[in-house]
Order: structure tokens, then C-alpha cells, then sequence
């Protein structure tokens, strides 16, 4: 049985960036003590049912989680250590914001039992960052590296994105050059996407934002894949980059579709073929845990179909692909014979390669990624 992931959503910011659509809120800071409790409250519920499993992964995201302050990051991790079975080699992240921490916080979160961090530093150019809406500047993204290395922290990772309103190719060169100098040992990397309902959205829409063209993004997209891997930060996921076994062993449970339990507001949970939804409102949250009902406020059943789907393109997230013999086993049902029609468009269009073992996405796959995982959606 594979071991549990625990994901906890802090539901937080002390601004909310112009992209983002995420479940997160700003000015919430008088819920910081209700949420703490109840999200304790939801800890020892959900420990009770699932004591008897081990956990190796925790990951602590928002929002932003290092908004809370430290004794409050004290009283959930202890919630998780008396009604979990965390393992000693778990692996435990927290995302930090720079500009939200000082040295002395990530030394406290470091006896806490948090071994790995992410930062969100999304850019190094502090005009970018004013128009993405975000809070910090470049010398805060370098201050908390430091506060890091100081804190003993050595399993750190950071965000960078591309194609920026006002961003240029050589503007992006720059920032990569930057990332792959600092001591860090994963970088997530992520093309910025106008969600619908956000302040960049709509600025776009009524023609007051100017975006990368394709040729530029598709560029940027193209010097990421061949820098970074000369760096030693080898490609293991479309988005994400890694020195060798610094890989980030949580969202790993998410592509090789195994079981994490999400707890908090707007959390997600996969969990013996069930999808779980948490309720988003922070104070709907709150109440419902505290009245001792449930906050769920979505469960579905997956089919077989679904399923299969699912754990294919979850998988061929993933540099080294799917195994023929791993879907076999889980569906017992023969991948080729399934999805042969699908598989053969694919190898023809060159957005797939197979072996015997395993099925991977090409680099033009990778590229296409949406593309080839819509393919494998059930009729």
C-alpha cells in the first residue's frame, strides 16, 4: 500500500495577486485563530479514521501559509504528529512568500520538523512583479535564501514564471541564469495563464495588457528546457526541474496517482478512487468543523474510465512516462488493446514514444501536453 500524502491549505494573502484564482483571501487576518483551531480540530477527526497509515509527505500551501504566525505553524504541525503517523524521513514543505518571514521565523519553522521550503519568487525584475500584484521585491527573494541557508534549511526550492505582461525573451535569459545560480535545488517554472474572473484577465480583455506573442513565450519555453538541464536541474515533470533526488516527493504522489488527504478550506483529497472537495469559504469552513460536521462539500466516485484516463495522463506528467506493466496491474487491462487508436494518432504525430516498458511524451509532447493528455479522456 503506498504511504499517505497530507496536503494543508492556509487559505490566506496579505494581497491577492492579479493573476490568481486560487481559493485564497486578504484582510482575513482577525480568522487566523478560529481557522488554526478548527483546522486542528479537522486533524485529530481525519487522524482518528486514518491512523493506522503511514505518511512520508506533508505539504503545507496556500494562500500563503507563512502569513500565520509561528505558533500557529507550531500548534498544526503538532496537531499532525499526535494524530498522524508521520514519518521520521517525511518529507514536510511549506510555501513561503519573501518579504512575509525573517530569519528568526524559518529557524523557529525549522524545529517544528519542516525540512523542505518553496518560495514563491515568480520574477527578479521588480517591475514584473509589480504587475503580477505581488508584494515582495527582488532583494526580499534574496533575503530569504539567506534566512534559509542560516536557518539550516538545505531542501529548498523556488517559483519562477514566463511570459509576463511587459517580459522579454532576454529579459527571461536573464532571470534563469539568476535561478540556476542560487542555492537551490528545485525550480518550478510556470507559464503565466489568464484565468477568467482575474484583475489580468480582464485587463487583457479591454486591451490594457500587453502580452508576450507566441513566438516569444514558445522562446522563453524552449531556452527552460535546454538551460536548466545543462545546470544539473534535470527536467523530471513538464513544469518542474530538479538536481538529482531533490525532486519534490509530495506532488510525485499526485502523477503516480497515489492517496493524499487534503484538510483545510478548498482542499483536495484522492482517496481509494474518491475525489473530495472541502468547502472554499473560510468562515463556512470554520463553522462546519466546529458544529462537528463535515466540510465536504463535493465527493464523486470515479468511474473506471476516469480513472484509467487519470492515471495515464498523470503519469505522462512525468519525464520517465507510464509503465505498460504499473497499468496493467492497477486496471488489469492491456494498455495497447485499450487505447491503440489513441496511441497510434499520437506516435504518428510524434507527440509520444514507447518501448516495450513504458510510454513517455516527447520533447514536442511535453510542449503539447494538454493536447495529448485530452486524447485519453473518456467519450
Amino acid at each position: 500500500m503506498s504511504m499517505l500524502g497530507i496536503y494543508l491549505h492556509i487559505p490566506f494573502c496579505r494581497k491577492k495577486c492579479l493573476y490568481c484564482d486560487f481559493s485564497s483571501y486578504s484582510g482575513a487576518e482577525h480568522l487566523f485563530e478560529p481557522y488554526t483551531a478548527a483546522l486542528c480540530q479537522q486533524i485529530a477527526a481525519q487522524g482518528g479514521l486514518l491512523c493506522n497509515q503511514a505518511v512520508d509527505t506533508v505539504y503545507i500551501g496556500g494562500g500563503t501559509p507563512s502569513l500565520l504566525p509561528i505558533h500557529l505553524i507550531e500548534k498544526i504541525i503538532a496537531a499532525l504528529q499526535a494524530h498522524f503517523a508521520i514519518q521520521n524521513t517525511a518529507e514536510i514543505s511549506m510555501e513561503i512568500n519573501p518579504g512575509t518571514v525573517t530569519q528568526e521565523y524559518l529557524s523557529a519553522l525549522k524545529a517544528t520538523g519542516v525540512n523542505r521550503l518553496s518560495f514563491g519568487v515568480q520574477s527578479f525584475n521588480d517591475d514584473l512583479l509589480v504587475g503580477l500584484g505581488r508584494i515582495h521585491k527582488t532583494t526580499d527573494s534574496v533575503s530569504v535564501l539567506k534566512y534559509a541557508a542560516a536557518a539550516k534549511f538545505d531542501n529548498l526550492s523556488i517559483d519562477l514564471m514566463y511570459g509576463l505582461p511587459g517580459q522579454t525573451f532576454e529579459g527571461f535569459c536573464r532571470e534563469l541564469k539568476r535561478a540556476a545560480a542560487l542555492p537551490v535545488n528545485h525550480i518550478s517554472m510556470y507559464g503565466l495563464k489568464l484565468e477568467e474572473g482575474t484583475p489580468l484577465a480582464a485587463a487583457f480583455n479591454q486591451g490594457r495588457l500587453e502580452m508576450p506573442d507566441e513566438a516569444a513565450e514558445e522562446a522563453m519555453y524552449d531556452e527552460m528546457v535546454d538551460y536548466l538541464p545543462r545546470q544539473g536541474l534535470a527536467r523530471y515533470e513538464i513544469s518542474n526541474f530538479a538536481y538529482s533526488k531533490m525532486e519534490c516527493r509530495h506532488n510525485l504522489k499526485y502523477w503516480h496517482y497515489q492517496p493524499y488527504l487534503g484538510l483545510g478550506a478548498a482542499a483536495h483529497s484522492f482517496l481509494s478512487g474518491e475525489r473530495i472537495s472541502a468547502e472554499p469559504d473560510i468562515q463556512g469552513y470554520i463553522d462546519a468543523v466546529m458544529a462537528g460536521r463535515s466540510p465536504v462539500v463535493m465527493q464523486e466516485t470515479l468511474s473506471p474510465g476516469q480513472m484509467m484516463a487519470e492515471f495515464v495522463f498523470l503519469a505522462l506528467r512525468t519525464a520517465a512516462g507510464m509503465g505498460l506493466t504499473d497499468f496493467a496491474r492497477r486496471f488489469d487491462v492491456d494498455f495497447f488493446r485499450h487505447y491503440g487508436p489513441v496511441c497510434e494518432k499520437m506516435l504518428q504525430q510524434k507527440l509520444i514514444a514507447t518501448n516495450d516498458k513504458q510510454i513517455w511524451l516527447t520533447n514536442r509532447g511535453m510542449k503539447l501536453g494538454n493536447i495529448v493528455f485530452s486524447n485519453f479522456l473518456p467519450e
